[in-house]
């Protein structure tokens, strides 16, 4: 327990699952994320499981519809590619074969190539790629930012040579496949 103005009140069981409930009215958490914020408040760690266990039962709690709806939300609404929504539902605690599942269903409609041109038209809104891609800083940049983005490294050159003629000479770093 922390002292002073940190002061953090210790749940028992009952608080502990009626701070849950709380919780998750505010927005959805993975199983992982909510044990991890229950551990901190319980005064009895045995006490976090039944309460994830009751709140699983009821269907508060799933990590799967929780994976489905962010991968397809991080694809719809923010333009991500796999890779990366791989890895934010991983930093989420959702479990690898979950994620992996849920983020090859949000994707399997979807053209890698056609999601990176519609970033970058995004991203670079207002600029004429092609005169804007043909300075190598911005090349570079807009590869790099392409990969943070989470779309792999084949089909970031195949797009950006569409923009540019000096997009080839970019190092291929490609990462694991989801």
């Amino acid at each position: 327990m922390q002292t002073g103005a940190n002061r953090i009140k210790l749940l028992d069981r009952d608080q502990l699952r009626e701070y849950a409930s709380r919780v998750l009215a505010m927005r959805a958490y993975t199983i992982g994320e909510l044990k991890q914020k229950l551990r901190g408040r319980a005064v009895s760690e045995s006490d976090v499981d039944p309460v994830l266990s009751v709140l699983k039962q009821a269907g508060a709690l799933n990590d799967r519809k929780f994976a489905d709806s962010f991968a397809s939300a991080r694809m719809t609404n923010q333009g991500f590619g796999q890779h990366r929504v791989l890895r934010d539902l991983m930093v989420k605690k959702v479990p690898s074969t979950v994620a992996k599942e849920a983020v090859r269903e949000a994707y399997s409609e979807t053209s890698e190539v056609e999601l990176i041109g519609q970033f970058l038209e995004r991203k670079y809104r207002g600029k004429d790629l092609k005169v804007f891609l043909e300075e190598e800083k911005n090349l570079a940049s807009a590869y790099r930012r392409l990969r943070t983005a989470g779309y792999s490294s084949s089909n970031s050159i195949k797009v950006l040579k569409g923009f540019a003629s000096r997009a080839e000479e970019i190092q291929e770093d490609e990462g694991t496949e989801v």
